[in-house]
């Protein structure tokens, strides 16, 4: 069964598009953002599978600013949507050209799947990530002769699909994981009002093409933060490391940075 027909979903913009009822990454020849789904997914994917990359932990370290880029699978079982990410950790830095070279009709022909997302390119903003069982299944696929590894999977139904994603909304991702921020580095943290801590991952040059590290200290007052909700920068004193065990929650900001819970 395929994807429902244009013109059945219509975005808070106007925009009326069957992509639009999945949580996938902007695409980077575009500056609209798509109503996501399924974008706390992609964003969230982590972890290589190459032994010859890994440490003796059977992680990564040094990702530290590193770029990486990442693709998503969308495929409709009925009413259900099968979703898979793939990304470049551990293979290569998502060479320029070559992703701009990929178009998502061709990707989803090659792959034999409904639809696909593209999630890039995007910049660590810590510096180890080690991984087991659901985020590293070993499976690769090269797309315009850029590698990727499977990272995560997702089934949902479809009134899930159709939901609307929301910044600033935690979303559940099914992964084990621990990221390692190391002292003397930077954190970027947004914190609910509820106390609950959300500390940046990943920054992206899908909305702003221009963001950079340097950038992040003052992001907060680019920010359109719901009401009770503070955005902080510090240095670490001591290694730390964010674990998730099974599910981690994701949300994005306005430029879908994205952030994991404490």
């Amino acid at each position: 069964m395929g994807f429902p027909e244009p013109g059945k979903l219509t975005a808070p913009d106007g925009r009326s598009d069957a992509a639009l009822a999945f949580d996938g990454p902007v695409d980077r020849a575009r500056t609209k953002m798509k109503t996501p789904f399924l974008a706390a997914v992609c964003l969230a994917a982590v972890i290589p599978s190459l032994p010859a990359l890994a440490d003796d932990a059977g992680g990564k370290t040094g990702l530290f600013n590193t770029r990486y880029c990442e693709i998503l699978t969308l495929d409709r079982e009925g009413l259900k949507v099968d979703a898979t990410v793939y990304n470049t950790i551990g293979f290569n830095d998502c060479p320029t050209d070559a992703w701009n070279g990929i178009t998502e009709k061709d990707t989803a022909k090659q792959l034999g799947v409904g639809r696909v997302e593209l999630n890039g390119p995007r910049y660590w903003v810590l510096d180890g990530i080690k991984g087991s069982g659901i985020s590293t299944t070993g499976k690769t696929i090269t797309v315009n002769g850029i590698e990727m590894g499977e990272r995560a999977t997702l089934v949902a139904s479809i009134l899930q699909a159709l939901g609307e994603h929301k910044l600033y909304k935690p979303t559940e991702v099914k992964r084990d994981t621990v990221f390692t921020y190391s002292a003397g580095k930077p954190v970027f943290e947004l914190t609910d009002p509820d106390g609950n801590v959300y500390r940046m991952q990943s920054y992206a040059q899908i909305l702003d093409k221009e963001e950079t590290l340097d950038d992040l200290a003052g992001l907060g007052a680019k920010l359109k933060l719901p009401k009770g909700w503070t955005y902080t920068t510090r240095i670490l004193d001591q290694d730390e490391q964010l674990v998730a065990t099974g599910v981690a929650y994701v949300l994005q900001d306005d430029f879908l940075n994205s952030y994991q819970r404490k």
